[in-house]
This record gives C-alpha cells, structure tokens and sequence, in this order.
C-alpha cells in the first residue's frame, strides 16, 4: 500500500530525529486516517524535502515518526506556471487539482474578461483558501514533495508584463493554427501557459498577449473544457521537453 503522506515544516531533518505533525494535520492523521504506531508514513515539507519513518507516537495529542530516510525531489530545470481564468462551479479546482498531481509549479488565478465568476474585493481570500487547500490535498495524494504556489489574482495588464520575463508563454486557443506538439519548446527557464474561461478568450485578449510575446497553440482537435486544458497542455510540455 502507497504510504500516506502528510505535510508540516521541517528543520534540517536529519535520520533518527523525531518529527511531528501539529494542528490539522495531526488530527486528521490520528482521528481521520487513523494511522497507528508503527505504520510508515511521509511527512513533506511542501517544498521539495520530505522524511519517511515509523510512527512511534499517534493519539490524541498528535503524531511523531522516528527519521528513518530524508528524500529530497531534484530541482527541474523547467519552471512551469499556468495562468488558469476563473471558472464556474468546481471546474476551476478541478485543474487545479489534476495539474498540481502532474507538477505544475505555479498557478495564477486571472479574472478573464469572459469569466462567469467574479472573486469580490471581500471574496479573494476565501477563493485563494479554496485553491491553495485543493493544492495542498492534491500534492499530498500524489506524494509531491512541492505544493504549487497559488497567487493573488493577476490581471490582464500584469499577465502582459509577465509574459516579457517567460521563456515562452503559450496561449491555448482553439482559433490557432499550430498543435502545442509541433512546437519547439525550451528545456529550461520559465514556461506559462494561459487557460481561458468558459466562454473561452477575447480577440482582444488574444491580440494582447500575442503582441507580448505569447504564441497560440492548439492542444487538440476539439475544444477542451478549462479543467482539462491546462493538464493536456502540462502533459505535453513536459513530454516534448524530455524528448529535448
């Protein structure tokens, strides 16, 4: 059975020191997944070390595991970032979920100018809790040792000006005339992504990120929903960059 892997901070964890979960993490250790002393378990720090180890401790007062191993995920040359427009419904967590199990690094929510959803001035903490808690879960199911960040909102303006500091940004639209898979692709650097909204993206939108610098793709021959999208598209990055 694939251990359980839980997250908490480590300090420069060293083989045979103790390790413990507090808060949350600790009772949904003990009292939701009811671990037990002597079942082996991960515990991450969300960015890029974990530690693995029996459990010698597991009750109400909390977790602790014994260091048995430090793992340490190697550093990827590609940096990847999906720009994910906001969306109705739970499609919006969906990619965000799918994407962090397939290792999207960064993920920045962006009010399209066709997005159903709007995140008021009062509602922005409560959309980014949602997202970076649905992060956080995914990486922990998929037994990543790094939770993407997920930023404050950017708007179109500021995607621009991201998009001069990228190695390549790619637009994903379905009017575009050339597949992501024919596309060179760099193998090292920062590379962004823009998923659009239901209502898919603008001329404008388009136009503006084009003449920044961002190159439409196609992903395939139909058009994806937006909590697909931004997982093909992922997929395909990292399989054209292994390929060099």
């Amino acid at each position: 059975m694939t251990e359980p892997m839980f997250l908490a901070v480590l300090a420069d964890p060293q083989v045979g020191q103790p390790v413990s979960l507090a808060g949350e993490e600790s009772r949904h250790a003990t009292q939701v997944r009811r671990i037990r002393v002597g079942e082996v378990v991960l515990i991450s720090d969300g960015a890029g070390t974990a530690v693995r180890g029996p459990v010698t401790v597991a009750d109400k007062t909390g977790l602790t595991i014994t260091v048995s191993e430090v793992l340490r995920e190697p550093s990827r040359p590609v940096r990847y970032v999906a720009v994910l427009a906001l969306a109705k419904g739970d499609r919006a967590e969906l990619a965000v979920e799918t994407m962090t199990e397939l290792g999207v690094d960064e993920i920045i929510p962006w009010p399209a100018e066709r997005s159903v959803v709007r995140w008021a001035p009062d509602r922005v903490e409560r959309g980014l809790t949602r997202w970076r808690s649905t992060a956080r879960e995914a990486a922990k199911q998929s037994r990543r040792f790094r939770v993407p960040t997920v930023t404050v909102p950017a708007s179109t303006a500021e995607l621009i000006q991201r998009i001069e500091q990228t190695q390549l940004t790619l637009v994903l639209h379905e009017g575009a005339d050339q597949l992501l898979a024919t596309l060179p692709v760099p193998t090292s650097g920062e590379v962004m992504f823009i998923i659009g909204p239901e209502g898919g993206l603008t001329t404008d939108e388009v136009a503006e990120f084009v003449a920044a610098g961002g190159v439409p793709v196609l992903l395939s021959d139909a058009v994806l929903r937006t909590s697909s999208a931004g997982v093909v598209a992922l997929a395909q990055l990292q399989a054209l960059a292994a390929r060099g």
